[in-house]
């Protein structure tokens, strides 16, 4: 874990975005395509926290971008070239552009300000989608990254993060994986080696800090 003094340099308002990974109705939410991980991410607290610190980021004027995962009626523009695709093709709740379970789900809310970039393909919510580009304009230097999945959607984005010289702050309560046992493995064994790792009351003590609005 950081000191108290090393997180709050890295989370300066001004230049920290806070990021939401997949945390949408159809994947985290009671009628989840995905139940086991909508069960961990709930009772866990995972999504509770997120929904923290999302409240936090609104109040210190940190910008908050929420990365959606969907999919047209049709398939068109989707991946095929994996299992995990292909087993979300046959899920009986699909995350389809325009319906309810690509809405961002309770408890986290969504304010005027927050961004929201929706993905139609990949495994990434960076690579290939809008959020680098709006990283960059909007001077971020630290992204914290929070959401599901510990197992694929989390190492991707910090990865992708990493690579592309931000530095990525994992708040360890506010993320999930399954089986519940594999999250605390993969921040460990893995996350650890390129994110800065902290909790969510710490993220939060630097967030409550007196900071700078970001301006309009």
């Amino acid at each position: 874990m950081p000191s108290y003094a090393g997180l709050s340099e890295l989370l300066d308002p001004s230049t920290t975005v806070l990021l939401t990974v997949e945390c949408q109705q159809g994947v985290v939410g009671p009628d989840s395509a995905l139940p086991q991980l909508a069960e961990e991410a709930r009772a866990s607290g995972a999504l509770g926290n997120v929904a923290r610190l999302v409240d936090a980021a609104h109040e210190s004027g940190v910008q908050v971008i929420h990365a959606i995962a969907e999919r047209r009626p049709d398939g068109r523009g989707a991946n095929h070239n994996a299992r995990l695709f292909r087993a979300a093709e046959r899920l009986p709740v699909q995350q389809l552009s325009g319906t309810e379970a690509v809405r961002v789900a309770a408890p986290i809310e969504v304010a005027e300000e927050d961004l929201v970039v929706r993905r139609l393909h990949g495994l990434s919510p960076i690579q290939g989608t809008d959020v680098d580009a709006l990283l960059r304009n909007l001077g971020c230097r630290t992204l914290v990254i929070t959401g599901v999945s510990a197992n694929v959607a989390v190492p991707n984005a910090v990865f992708d993060a990493v690579n592309r010289g931000y530095t990525a702050v994992v708040p360890t309560d506010a993320i999930a994986g399954v089986p519940s046992d594999y999250t605390p493995a993969m921040i460990r064994n893995t996350l650890a080696l390129v994110a800065t790792v902290a909790t969510t009351d710490e993220v939060l003590g630097c967030f409550k800090r007196p900071g700078r609005v970001r301006p309009a």
